[in-house]
């Protein structure tokens, strides 16, 4: 069969799967109530989002438009799938991952950005650098770093942002009309404790995804033996797998991670962790990295843009 013929299967039904069990929970809210629906549902917005993420790839089917049909309503409400495209290919770039300037997904800044900064944001971003802070502010963060960032490129008259946009909103705004109509859940409910909480796990992932290095191919991270979280990230886990072979389906990825384990490790430099336990027990309370690029340190980019927080966080996804 020829390639651009070819549906995956099990990323096509995970796609379906989401969607009509988040429809069936949240439509079920009135009779379980909050505190059943809300960190469930939770669960599935963060699926739906590594889903996105593997979409963006070009999974589950060889056409673009089909691609983006099947996850048109973002379900986490913060970040347009378009954008999320467009700036998480640039970050593919894996000779430039972590680079302050050309990595959209970068937490880090450059020292002339973080000189400029405010005592406050100063403090607020290396509380962000704990795995605790990550979880707690860091969807908030990213959130108003990553809208900041765009308000003032549509405002510059960025026609393609604003075209990602106006999608968003086209596909978000059934997904609130189900909410408060068919769930009987207030919006502001379902952005504070199904949305951002959604956001929050992804957060977890994208923490210690990168870190920077003078090996390009050492930024990425291997976390082991965590299998309910690979199943949430779709094996995300396995970054630097990911990275060297981003049009892999996300199912391939453990295969091809246990065919050659010594030589990924060797490839990223031991940057490995047995779990994201093992990682909390680390960095919950210390900061993993400086928010200045550690090689980067204080590296004049002339004519850099200014600072920004991370756009997707990864979260995105």
């Amino acid at each position: 069969m020829p390639r651009e013929n070819v549906c995956e299967w099990p990323t096509l039904a995970l796609i379906l799967g989401v969607s009509a069990i988040w429809m069936l929970l949240i439509g079920s809210y009135g009779m379980l109530g909050g505190w059943i629906v809300c960190p469930l549902a939770a669960v599935l917005v963060t699926l739906q989002a590594s889903l996105q993420h593997e979409v963006l790839h070009g999974h589950p089917t060889r056409s673009p438009a089909i691609n983006e049909a099947l996850v048109y309503c973002s379900l986490n409400l913060f970040i347009p799938y378009r954008r999320f495209k467009s700036l998480h290919l640039r970050h593919h770039n894996n000779d430039r991952l972590t680079d302050p300037y050309d990595d959209p997904e970068s937490f880090y800044l450059a020292w002339a950005d973080w000189q400029r900064l405010p005592s406050v944001i100063r403090f607020i971003l290396t509380l962000n650098n704990t795995l605790l802070g990550r979880l707690l502010m860091g969807p908030a963060v990213s959130t108003i770093g990553f809208v900041g960032s765009e308000v003032r490129l549509m405002l510059r008259g960025d026609g393609a942002v604003l075209k990602a946009w106006a999608h968003h909103v086209a596909g978000i705004v059934p997904v609130l009309l189900f909410v408060v109509y068919i769930g009987g859940m207030s919006i502001w409910l379902y952005i504070l404790c199904v949305a951002y909480p959604a956001l929050s796990l992804l957060m977890l992932r994208t923490f210690a995804e990168h870190r920077a290095h003078e090996d390009a191919e050492a930024r990425s991270i291997v976390v082991e033996n965590s299998p309910v979280f690979a199943l949430l990230f779709l094996n995300n886990n396995l970054h630097v797998v990911h990275h060297a072979h981003p049009r892999a389906p996300w199912y391939e990825l453990p295969a091809i991670y246990r065919e050659g384990r010594a030589a990924w490790q060797r490839r990223n430099k031991g940057y490995v962790f047995d779990s994201y336990l093992d990682l909390a027990k680390r960095y919950l309370f210390k900061v993993k990295e400086p928010v200045v690029h550690p090689i980067k340190y204080r590296k004049e980019i002339a004519g850099g843009p200014p600072a920004q927080v991370s756009s997707t966080g990864g979260a995105a996804h």
